[in-house]
């Protein structure tokens, strides 16, 4: 009997962490979408939540959970860098071939745009708009890259300027490409928890050439509030190896322009399947 206790106590730690890690990715969530997302009770969610408010981790709201709005929870770029990250170093390699020198290309607050920064070719003219502190820290002082910060009011939950200042900056400018990601996809939708990120993306895909989107595989079938975009809004559409079969050929099925990334790191991005 011990033996049991001690899985099944290693499980619910296990979906805690998941249940912690999908609301710092959102900023909050529904106790229903938890339901659906984690194939369990009410009851048994309810008790997860409760445990991680104990701990202050997150705050409970009626019908749902939502983040802290300081302490541990403004640590949640760095929760979403860790998740998924091998894919979306994957992924950020395919997307640097669509780069080019002289191109002003716009970065999104996620962390896949900040992997993507981090990963942009060494010694290529570039100009960079961004409303990422993360990435603008990255890249201030980088040679060849000309580095322009769209201004706003800054969130420490998200390292990122948001609000109407940002988006009044950004409709000012224009660019090449974007390069951005959401939280989650579904039935072909792309969608984001947070109605002030959604706004600013949706004003960083007024102004450009070329959208681009990088989204890795433990993304879809997952649920957000707010709906950004369809998925054919977007010219490119990057996931990773991961993605199920069912997924891919939806896409393909919708005519979108899909590449996939592989996860083995011995590949390099011009290997990837282009599909």
């Amino acid at each position: 009997m011990s033996g049991a206790t001690g899985v099944e106590s290693k499980a619910v730690s296990a979906r805690r962490r998941e249940i912690l890690d999908y609301v710092l990715e959102n900023g909050g969530a529904q106790i229903e979408e938890l339901v659906e997302r984690f194939s369990t009770s009410r009851m048994t969610i309810h008790r997860d939540l409760h445990a991680l408010s104990e701990q202050g981790l997150v705050r409970k709201v009626h019908g749902g959970v939502t983040m802290l709005a300081s302490g541990v929870m403004e640590t949640s770029v760095v929760h979403r860098m860790r998740r998924a990250s091998r894919e979306k170093q994957a992924i950020a390699r395919v997307a640097t071939s669509f780069i080019k020198a002289g191109d002003i290309i716009a970065l999104d607050d996620s962390t896949t745009s900040r992997i993507l920064s981090e990963n942009l070719p060494s010694g290529m003219p570039l100009t960079v708009l961004t409303n990422s502190m993360g990435i603008a820290t990255q890249l201030a002082g980088a040679r060849d890259i000309s580095l322009i910060c769209l201004g706003g009011k800054y969130h420490p939950r998200f390292d990122a300027f948001l609000g109407i200042l940002c988006e009044q900056g950004t409709k000012s400018l224009r660019a090449n490409t974007l390069f951005m990601s959401v939280s989650a996809v579904r039935d072909l939708g792309a969608y984001h928890q947070e109605q002030e990120i959604v706004k600013c993306k949706m004003a960083l895909m007024e102004i450009v050439d070329r959208r681009i989107l990088m989204i890795d595989s433990q993304k879809f079938d997952v649920t957000a509030l707010n709906r950004l975009a369809n998925l054919s809004d977007f010219d490119v559409v990057i996931t990773d190896s991961g993605v199920s079969e069912g997924q891919k050929n939806r896409m393909l099925d919708a005519g979108i322009n899909l590449h996939v990334a592989p996860l083995d790191d011995t590949l390099s991005a011009s290997q990837s399947a282009s599909l």
